[in-house]
């Protein structure tokens, strides 16, 4: 039984995620397009960098809560939970003088029990996703607040810390790509989050969780088990977030994080993942995170007032959720 609620929940996935990609994608291109005719400094080797290395950040949170989505849940504490992570790797490497991985590891750590505690607080608590991760993202922007008296933690003194952002691996090789290292990061959470969902028990479990839990829990599965496992992985995931972010800045920004996680909501669900749960793909939320970056630059490329960009943010999550619906109700 649980096998072929996976199994569905695969083929619906697939089904109904792949005219959204292609959607999401036309729309990409499209953006592209236009800015680059509107603005010929839209599409300079700077630029383009510039909009890669903040879809590195945006990407990250947005691959992780793409898994949360697909079990039909929602996780509002990504964006508080990715500065927390910066604010605990900076107190490891500043504050205790610990070296560069361990605090890395730190930051990492700290994302996946907040995301266990959100996970625990939905699957045992029983209490609804939306208010226990909005009530963990209150918890975590005071946290962040009281441990760095609300002032920033800057890494000046720690080596290499922001190369793990702002270097170039790839440059080293490609003086003319000079693709930053947090972008390879971002491809490569990318590429092990989709490993996990296509070939392993959890992401057969996560799409199942998504399609019908109640038929997964009465074929004898601990369904709160494994969606603990599910919210502690997307909260490690924040944590690379955190440390990308923080490397990028040289500095962990304690009132940093909020709306973050909207953006990166947006960007799952441009990409083709339902709200409902049970369908989504990572290539899809890639696409949908570029989308989002490459029409924040452009608008500011076009030097329109950041109160637009908002207002444009808010109107593509309107669309992106009301076009979910449309999906869901031709699918039903």
């Amino acid at each position: 039984m649980v096998e072929e609620t996976a199994k569905m929940g695969e083929k619906q996935a697939r089904r109904g995620a792949a005219q959204q990609k292609l959607l999401a994608f036309a729309s990409l291109i499209v953006l592209v397009v236009g800015f680059s005719l509107a603005s010929p400094r839209f599409f300079q080797v700077d630029n383009i960098m510039s909009i890669l290395q903040a879809t590195s950040v945006n990407g990250v949170l947005a691959v992780g809560v793409t898994m949360i989505i697909i079990t039909g849940g929602i996780d509002l504490s990504i964006g508080t939970l990715m500065t927390f992570c910066a604010v605990m790797t900076g107190v490891v490497l500043t504050w205790l003088g610990a070296p560069l991985l361990l605090g890395v590891a730190a930051g990492m750590a700290t994302g996946a029990i907040c995301g266990l505690i959100s996970g625990t607080l939905v699957a045992k608590a029983k209490i609804p996703p939306f208010i226990a991760t909005l009530g963990m993202m209150l918890v975590l922007k005071g946290l962040s607040l009281i441990v760095t008296g609300t002032k920033p933690i800057y890494f000046n003194d720690t080596e290499g810390y922001t190369e793990i952002s702002q270097g170039s691996l790839v440059g080293k090789i490609i003086p003319q790509f000079p693709l930053p290292n947090g972008v390879l990061i971002l491809f490569l959470v990318a590429g092990i989050i989709a490993w996990v969902l296509g070939r392993t028990v959890l992401g057969r479990y996560t799409f199942a969780l998504g399609s019908n839990e109640e038929a997964v829990r009465l074929s004898g599965v601990n369904t709160d088990r494994w969606k603990m496992a599910i919210y502690a992985l997307a909260g490690a995931i924040c944590g690379i977030g955190g440390i990308l972010i923080s490397s990028r800045l040289n500095s962990a920004q304690p009132a940093l994080g909020l709306g973050y996680e909207l953006e990166a909501i947006a960007a799952v669900v441009i990409g083709g993942t339902s709200l409902s749960g049970g369908r989504g793909t990572i290539t899809g939320t890639l696409v949908g995170a570029l989308i989002m970056s490459v029409l924040t630059n452009g608008l500011r490329v076009l030097s329109v007032a950041p109160e637009w960009q908002t207002v444009v943010t808010g109107i593509i999550i309107i669309v992106a959720v009301y076009a979910d619906q449309l999906r869901r109700r031709s699918a039903n």
